[in-house]
């Protein structure tokens, strides 16, 4: 994004179908996005993944705009058999760590380069990994086997190795999901779910990965209400947990996007939860159905990056640059 541009809007779309409708090249160059996001619905091949992110960088004109997937392995893969390998799931290494944890991580990020290759390939610049919210059998299994395990330590350890394989890849990894979603008791995609630890207890527990994480260059929300931080407000939209615990106790310094604006956690119109998760700190508004008139409602209420959250993306770009230099030409992932 050059300096002397106007900034885009402070919002990430979805689309329909594997390639744009005239509606949507129309609607994303006047609405300007900052960026876009991927399902199972958009994605067929490689070649028409391409094809479909050269159009959405050329409906806003700008080559450098982000496009994000979530191909975590397991249940939640964007890109899907038979033209992708279906990956195993998190907890799979933290399973293997419990007899051997150098291997683990070794296997972990071999696993993060294959993939980043996969979407650096097919023109997807951004994965929603790792998840680093902590596995508790008594909850939802909405996280379940996407996490890496209970323990902390461990949940950093391959954390880091996933990260740090996208880095090098090119393509910016996005932790999840802030403060931790992992005592959820129910599935925020369906209904808002309510955590009543003591903010001690989270202390030592669920934030401890998201803090050994924190100077990682982008991060998104939880749809979760924090009673004893937030009884009102789920964290999205909560300048209380965003303000006080995310960036203050946490100490996460990277741009932060809300989780899907669309998911039934959330109240209220498409437009107001966007103004009220960007007035709260989130940095982007992400909305991820394609469905037209919520986008248009959306596109209506959504600002354009504010100068601070325009200086998270320069720093993540740096660390992202820096990754690459570091690693010197991509060799063929081992797995």
């Amino acid at each position: 994004m050059s300096a002397a541009a106007e900034a885009p809007s402070a919002a990430i779309y979805g689309c329909r179908g594997p390639a744009l409708s005239a509606w949507e090249r129309d609607f994303f160059r006047d609405a300007d996005p900052f960026g876009f996001c991927l399902f199972k619905r958009n994605c067929r091949s490689t070649d028409q993944v391409r094809a479909l992110t050269d159009a959405l960088r050329e409906a806003v004109g700008r080559a450098d705009v982000p496009v994000l997937v979530d191909q975590e392995g397991g249940r939640v893969q964007r890109f899907k058999p038979p033209h992708w390998p279906k990956d195993p799931p998190a907890a799979a290494f933290g399973r293997l760590a419990k007899s051997d944890p150098d291997v683990a991580e070794q296997a972990a990020g071999a696993l993060a380069s294959a993939i980043a290759q996969d979407l650096a390939a097919a023109g997807v610049t951004g994965n929603a990994v790792p998840v680093l919210d902590l596995a508790f059998p008594s909850a939802s299994d909405v996280i379940g086997d996407r996490a890496y395990g209970t323990d902390p330590a461990l949940v950093i350890r391959l954390g880091q190795a996933v990260a740090d394989a996208h880095l090098r890849a090119g393509v910016m990894p996005i932790v999840k999901h802030l403060p931790g979603h992992g005592r959820a008791q129910v599935d925020s995609h369906r209904a808002l779910p309510t955590v009543d630890a003591e903010l001690e207890t989270l202390r030592l527990t669920d934030f401890v990965p998201f803090r050994a994480l924190r100077d990682l260059p982008w991060g998104m929300t939880a749809h979760i209400v924090y009673s004893n931080i937030d009884s009102a407000r789920p964290a999205t939209i909560s300048p209380v947990v965003i303000g006080e615990v995310i960036r203050r106790e946490i100490g996460f310094v990277g741009l932060l996007y809300s989780d899907d604006l669309s998911m039934g956690a959330l109240s209220g119109g498409i437009g107001d939860r966007a103004v009220r998760a960007l007035e709260a700190g989130c940095d982007i508004a992400l909305h991820c159905n394609g469905q037209p008139d919520e986008m248009m409602a959306m596109a209506a209420a959504v600002p354009r990056l504010t100068p601070a959250a325009q200086a998270r993306i320069a720093r993540g770009e740096a660390v992202r640059r820096a990754a690459q230099a570091q690693a010197g030409p991509a060799d063929p992932p081992d797995v």
